[in-house]
C-alpha cells in the first residue's frame, strides 16, 4: 500500500469507525479523543474505541482501545498492529502504547491542536510539569525541547496532518469540521460527567 493510500485508509478509519463512537461518547459526557488498532499489512480495523473517562478516568481513547484489544479472543500479535489516535497521545497514553508493545502509532491532531483548537490543554501541561525535568547539564529544561521523543526504542510515531493536508484536503476539512462540532458539544456539557481534568 502506498503512503498516500495508507493515509487515506487511516483517515477513513477515523471517519467511519471512531467518529460514530466518539459522537456517542461526547453525548454521554466524555472527551473527544478516540483510537483504533489496525493491522499493519492491510490496515483493517481490529478494534475502535473512544474516550470513556466517565466510567474510569484512565479510559482515554487509546487506553480504552488497548484494553479492548487485549480482551479480544484470537487477537492478532501486537507486533502486527499499529495504533491510530485521533489526537496526539498524552503521557498516560504514550506510556500505555509503550507498555502494551505497539511499536508504531499515528495521530491526526497534535497536542497544540488539543490545547488551542479543542480547549483541552492538559496533555501539554502534564508533559511539561511532570516530564520536563532539568537536563543534568542545565539549570532547567530547554523551553523549546520536544515534549517526548517521537522516535525511540519503544515506538515510532507518525503525524498524519501534513500528508492529509497535502493529499486529501476535502476529507481533512470534513474531519476538522466534525471534531470542531464534537468539541463544541463537549465544551457545553463538560463538568456534567465525572472527569477529573475536564
Amino acid at each position: 500500500m502506498s503512503g498516500t493510500d495508507r493515509v487515506r485508509r487511516l483517515l477513513e478509519v477515523i471517519c467511519d469507525e471512531v467518529v460514530p463512537l466518539t459522537r456517542e461518547g461526547v453525548a454521554a459526557g466524555n472527551k473527544i479523543f478516540g483510537a483504533a488498532i489496525v493491522r499493519k499489512d492491510d490496515l483493517s480495523t481490529v478494534v475502535a474505541a473512544t474516550n470513556n473517562e466517565i466510567e474510569n478516568p484512565l479510559w482515554h481513547g487509546e487506553i480504552h482501545a488497548i484494553k479492548r484489544f487485549y480482551e479480544l479472543p484470537g487477537r492478532p500479535a501486537v507486533a502486527d498492529c499499529l495504533l491510530l489516535a485521533t489526537h496526539e497521545p498524552c503521557s498516560l497514553c504514550l506510556s500505555g502504547i509503550a507498555w502494551a508493545g505497539f511499536d508504531e502509532f499515528a495521530y491526526l491532531f497534535s497536542h497544540r491542536d488539543s490545547a488551542e483548537s479543542f480547549a483541552i490543554p492538559y496533555d501539554i501541561a502534564i508533559l511539561k510539569e511532570v516530564y520536563a525535568v532539568p537536563d543534568p547539564d542545565r539549570a532547567a529544561a530547554a523551553p523549546d525541547r520536544d515534549l517526548y521523543n517521537r522516535e525511540n526504542a519503544f515506538f515510532v510515531s507518525a503525524d498524519l496532518m501534513p500528508p492529509a493536508r497535502a493529499a486529501f484536503p476535502e476529507l481533512l476539512a470534513g474531519l476538522e469540521e466534525t471534531y470542531a462540532e464534537l468539541s463544541a458539544s463537549y465544551q457545553r456539557s463538560k463538568g456534567s460527567g465525572n472527569i477529573a481534568l475536564a
